[in-house]
């Protein structure tokens, strides 16, 4: 075993006992708090962040050729690890300079980030697969996407949930229906908005919208990166030992 992943399997370890975590009081409270806030945000906000994030997420399911790259074969883990980093910090830079800007231009443009926002995600999560040699192309393989999306962007009981199926990947994925209609996309979108919805709603609010935009936009994105980096390390480190 190299150094490298020695030190892999630590940090790895210490991330899955954050994923296994039971709720804490706090984000209990979280919640309670969330749900109030919903009820005084306008509706219309509402509904465009939900249209967004279900036309991506059936974009993502259907027609993600867009969002594909190659994969990346015959890389050590070391290697992909390094190319992984590099296009997170561009994603994070990007998206921090679009939060900066569509922060600055209030509710409307505000409004314009969500999509945005989801799309570079989106599009950094399939650059990542290919990176570590996993095509989007094989609809199983969006799913797992997207549960790492619903790992980094969920309540830590949706969060246990979604864990399970990744760590237990090659038994989940045989159970997986051949018609992707199926996929929860209510549940994913609902988490989605929920958990963001804290941080992003200051992003509406005249005069410190910019400074919100940039910062949280930044953060988001660094979190959504090192979960996938995670959720990769997890599964190539099970198929070395299944090889081994």
């Amino acid at each position: 075993m190299s150094p490298y992943e020695t030190y892999i399997r630590t940090e790895l370890m210490r991330w899955q006992e954050s994923m296994q975590k039971p709720p804490s009081g706090f984000g209990r409270f979280s919640s309670t708090v969330q749900r109030r806030i919903n009820r005084i945000i306008p509706k219309r906000v509402h509904q465009a962040i939900t249209a967004t994030i279900k036309q991506m997420t059936r974009l993502v399911l259907f027609g993600a050729d867009y969002l594909n790259r190659p994969p990346t074969l015959d890389l050590s883990l070391s290697q992909c690890e390094a190319t992984a980093v590099n296009r997170i910090n561009f994603y994070r830079r990007a998206s921090a300079a679009e939060g900066g800007v569509t922060g600055a231009g209030g509710l409307l443009l505000g409004l314009a980030d969500f999509p945005i926002l989801l799309g570079l995600k989106m599009k950094m999560l399939f650059e990542i697969a290919a990176i570590y040699g996993y095509s989007g192309r094989d609809y199983r393989e969006r799913i797992y996407i997207l549960y790492i999306f619903q790992l980094a962007f969920s309540s830590q009981e949706r969060r246990q949930a979604v864990y399970r199926h990744l760590a237990d990947w090659p038994e989940h994925s045989r159970q997986l229906p051949e018609d992707i209609n199926q996929f929860d996309w209510q549940t994913f979108q609902q988490e989605y908005r929920d958990y963001i919805d804290l941080a992003k709603m200051a992003q509406l609010v005249p005069g410190i919208g910019a400074a919100v935009g940039l910062v949280v936009n930044y953060r988001l994105v660094g979190q959504l990166g090192r979960t996938a980096m995670n959720a990769y390390r997890m599964r190539w480190l099970a198929e070395q030992k299944r090889l081994s």
